[in-house]
């Protein structure tokens, strides 16, 4: 979803990759508490997959037809905002965006184009991957998304990290705040008894 732009749709998304998803809600409705190692959950999806059945697979390879039909009518009236002209603030910080099983393939293949065919130029270099993996089974596109998995999951348990951290700061920081209250509290309370006992004598 684009940023400040709550309309715009996600990408669409493989047979494979439906399947993958729908394991891991599976996964954290009956394991809410449970930590997972993103690396052995997304290879046991991908050995589940390859042991299917067509039938089985069959429900996950309609979803992406359907989500194509309802992006395609989607983006057709989908009306993009317009930029805004004044720089926007980069966060040196900020996790980056995790790359596409696309990106991960060109990353793979162009320094073995440029290498095979070093008379290319810096736009057909760019092509060429287009077009192989336009080429490509999507069987053999499967490690690319898994890998995908595998980077959004290790993202995902980073963030959720970063909150439980965070929510442990501030209930330590409460805890402190609490206790300064009650030592506060205490002197005040001795510092009268003395000034009462001074007024008796």
């Amino acid at each position: 979803m684009g940023k400040g732009d709550p309309k715009k749709l996600r990408g669409k998304m493989s047979a494979h990759a439906f399947f993958v998803q729908t394991c891991w809600k599976e996964h954290k409705q009956q394991h809410p508490a449970a930590s997972v190692n993103f690396s052995e959950f997304s290879q046991k999806c991908l050995e589940r997959w390859k042991i299917m059945t067509a039938k089985e697979k069959g429900k996950f390879e309609d979803m992406p037809k359907a989500d194509k039909a309802h992006y395609e009518r989607e983006m057709k009236t989908y009306i993009p905002p317009k930029r805004e002209t004044k720089k926007k603030f980069k966060d040196p910080n900020a996790p980056k965006r995790p790359p596409s099983a696309f990106f991960l393939f060109c990353s793979e293949y162009r320094p073995k184009i440029k290498g095979e065919h070093p008379g290319l130029s810096i736009g057909d270099v760019g092509k060429k991957p287009g077009e192989m993996w336009n080429d490509t089974a999507a069987d053999d596109k499967h490690p690319y998304e898994k890998d995908i998995v595998h980077i959004k999951l290790k993202e995902s348990l980073m963030q959720q990290k970063k909150r439980e951290v965070s929510r442990l700061k501030r209930q330590e920081n409460r805890r402190k705040r609490r206790k300064m209250k009650r030592i506060r509290k205490r002197r005040k309370m001795k510092m009268k008894k003395m000034m009462m006992n001074k007024l008796l004598l």
